[in-house]
């Protein structure tokens, strides 16, 4: 049991789209990784694809955008009333397919930040392997 404050406690995403299940590590504004594990009942899965259910490439890096949020919005002082929004995104791979019943570990590091705007990487990893890779930038607006 982590005593890391919750997803539902420190982003404003809501199921169905919240993709952070249980934060494992947290270094505020430096560094997080959380489990999401897929039950198969998401909404895209009938749709992508019939017959070979698969995460959507765009949805891996949705969740490591909320790990990068998450990770800024923890810092008890600075960021109190933000939100942080992509502002951009480079360098995406993608190298193994996520399906249903399968957890991943959402990691997120920022390397840049400022009152206003940030940037990081961050991955999502299946059984211990990259399965999405980038490189992401945000702005920080008041909520």
């Amino acid at each position: 049991m982590t005593d890391f404050p919750s997803p539902t406690d420190v982003l404003p995403h809501r199921a169905p789209f919240l993709f952070l299940d249980e934060i494992l590590e947290l270094t505020p504004c430096e560094y997080a990784k959380a489990n999401w594990t897929l039950t198969g009942d998401e909404f895209w899965f009938p749709g992508h694809f019939p017959g070979r259910p698969t995460l959507p490439g765009v949805l891996m890096c949705e969740a490591i955008a909320q790990m990068g949020a998450y990770t800024v919005l923890t810092d008890p002082e600075r960021y109190v009333g933000k939100l942080p929004l992509f502002g951009g995104l480079d360098n995406a791979r993608f190298r193994k397919q996520v399906g249903p019943g399968d957890t991943v570990q959402v990691e997120a590091e920022i390397h840049k930040l400022s009152a206003r705007a940030g940037k990081g990487k961050g991955r999502v990893l299946l059984d211990g392997e990259v399965a999405c890779s980038a490189d992401i930038m945000f702005v920080v607006v008041d909520a």
